[in-house]
């Protein structure tokens, strides 16, 4: 642990500057049911910290919202004018049932709009429930890869990977990660988050 400490303090800085990333989710990312040092903004901001990373998160997650309640309000949350976004959305459409097309369409809305600002993304993937039927869950599935694809953005598959369904690693209702969740989350997209803020201009 020392010699990793001191490692990291004759690290260079991975940006020259300060960059702002906005968090751009549901309560997956606004962190439901978690402290602020345990949701993922602030375990994702301590490893960032660690590693040298000079980028400030922002949390403009809303828990509940779906793809079509974050295009409603993206405009407006981008006053804030970030310098790259992380993309969270899409679980809410599935849970409640809503096409996979309309939930695709939004996020495309989305990122369409980001792409015509110059703002890069890092798109946090979300796979359906498997009780949905095969259909539905190779359409929603899809989804994340496919845009990703037609955008060129940074892509973690699945955001709950290695956590979903671990008992040891949700809290009660198994739909949200408590803090030892969010920290397996967090080192699996730290290498993303790392070339997100190499591909923001200077």
């Amino acid at each position: 642990m020392v010699l990793t400490a001191a490692m990291s303090a004759l690290a260079p800085p991975v940006a020259a500057e300060d960059i702002r990333i906005m968090l751009y989710g549901d309560s997956l990312l606004a962190g439901l049911g978690l402290s602020a040092e345990e949701s993922l903004m602030g375990q994702l901001q301590a490893a960032m910290d660690a590693e040298r990373i000079q980028a400030t998160l922002v949390n403009a997650s809303v828990s509940g919202d779906t793809t079509a309640d974050g295009l409603a309000r993206l405009d407006w949350t981008l006053g804030d004018a970030p310098d790259a976004v992380i993309l969270g959305l899409g679980a809410n459409d599935m849970l409640q049932g809503f096409p996979a097309t309309d939930a695709r369409a939004n996020l495309d809305a989305i990122m369409a709009r980001l792409d015509q600002l110059g703002v890069p993304v890092l798109l946090l993937g979300m796979k359906a429930n498997r009780g949905l039927g095969s259909d539905y869950v190779d359409e929603f599935d899809a989804i994340y890869p496919d845009l990703a694809q037609e955008h060129g953005t940074l892509l973690y598959p699945f955001f709950l990977g290695g956590v979903a369904l671990d008992p040891d690693l949700n809290q009660r209702d198994l739909l949200h990660p408590n803090a030892e969740g969010v920290a397996v989350i967090v080192a699996g997209m730290m290498p993303l988050v790392e070339q997100l803020v190499q591909s923001v201009e200077p």
